[in-house]
């Protein structure tokens, strides 16, 4: 005897890709709007765990909200379903993890940056929020509110890193080193010194002399966690160009470091190594060369996280949940690591 048949969800804003597509009316409507496009559903396909409400920020501006608005209402017979349960990931906060605590986050104004600082807001922190877009980062501290100090500033210049650390003040208690560009996926042979230099400035330099200007205040306090942003780059040599590649191994390189010689004073170093992220940063004017020998490879990414996937695993690291971990450089990649 057969049990009996289950209801299925409803779709929501919130419903993931994938459950959109594997729905037969949600997935003849997303059909339909990609074909409208150009395209088709295949093009998802690294998106698929993403909630579809996520495709807003993606298109940057090409898919207003309206279109997920009536996508919705299409496939619900003109009602607004409950979302309560739409089976999508949500971040779960935890009040007060960072209570008292003031954490410097650099790339603030945008993707992972702004992300981990408003998870550290949320969970009772104060930022200091380093970004070099200021208009970005003025509609950031608007959007969270006086625990979120603003610093418009360059990391790879000196005295701006002097003005981050004095917005700071005495107590430094957590740094996010997430600020970072992306090459053009060039191999050595095509690497023009202008891409390397600056690869190196923001990628490895900034993050060395921002680590530097803080570890004294964290010395004195007997404590602290810094966290750098690695790559999937750092781990292996067909993620990206070689600029790219080898400043982010130079981060590990400065992680686990930073991490020997300063564990036993109370300090935690460890970095987060990303995958595929929706944030919006892509390469420009990219090498032919370069992507036709990274491509297949780029394929294999079993998905694409977003910046809030991110920000969990680095407050994890920042926050005295990651007590016991130092000098670790944990692969958030959805498992790309492993392949």
């Amino acid at each position: 005897m057969k049990g009996p048949l289950k209801m299925a969800k409803a779709l929501t804003a919130n419903s993931t890709i994938g459950a959109w597509l594997d729905h037969p009316e949600g997935g003849a409507a997303l059909g339909q709007l990609l074909a409208a496009a150009g395209t088709d559903p295949s093009t998802l396909a690294p998106i698929r765990s993403l909630p579809l409400q996520q495709m807003v920020e993606l298109s940057q501006g090409r898919m207003p909200q309206s279109v997920v608005d009536e996508l919705v209402l299409a496939v619900n017979g003109g009602v607004l379903p409950d979302d309560t349960d739409s089976g999508a990931w949500t971040e779960q906060i935890t009040p007060g993890r960072f209570a008292g605590r003031t954490v410097i986050v650099t790339g603030a104004a945008s993707g992972i940056g702004r992300a981990t600082a408003s998870r550290i807001v949320r969970e009772g922190g104060r930022v200091i929020g380093v970004d070099i877009t200021a208009d970005k980062l003025d509609k950031t501290a608007a959007d969270l509110g006086g625990s979120f100090v603003a610093v418009a500033a360059d990391i790879t210049r000196p005295e701006d890193v002097e003005r981050i650390v004095a917005a700071a003040g005495d107590r430094i208690d957590g740094l996010a080193n997430v600020a970072g560009v992306v090459d053009d996926f060039s191999p050595v042979h095509e690497t023009s010194d202008a891409v390397w230099e600056k690869l190196f400035a923001v990628n490895v330099d900034g993050v060395f002399r921002l680590t530097r200007a803080v570890v004294p205040a964290m010395l004195a306090a007997g404590r602290g966690a810094i966290v750098n942003v690695a790559s999937e780059a750092a781990l292996r040599g067909n993620a990206a160009g070689i600029a790219y590649t080898a400043s982010k191994h130079a981060v590990i390189g400065m992680t686990k470091n930073t991490a020997f010689m300063y564990g036993p004073r109370g300090i935690r170093t460890n970095a987060v190594a990303p995958g595929g992220v929706a944030t919006g940063m892509a390469p420009v004017n990219q090498s032919e060369f370069g992507r036709d020998r990274t491509g297949p490879h780029l394929r294999l990414i079993p998905q694409v996280a977003m910046a809030e996937h991110l920000a969990a695993s680095i407050t994890f690291l920042l926050s005295d949940d990651g007590v016991n971990l130092n000098g670790v450089i944990l692969p958030s990649d959805g498992g790309w690591s492993v392949q």
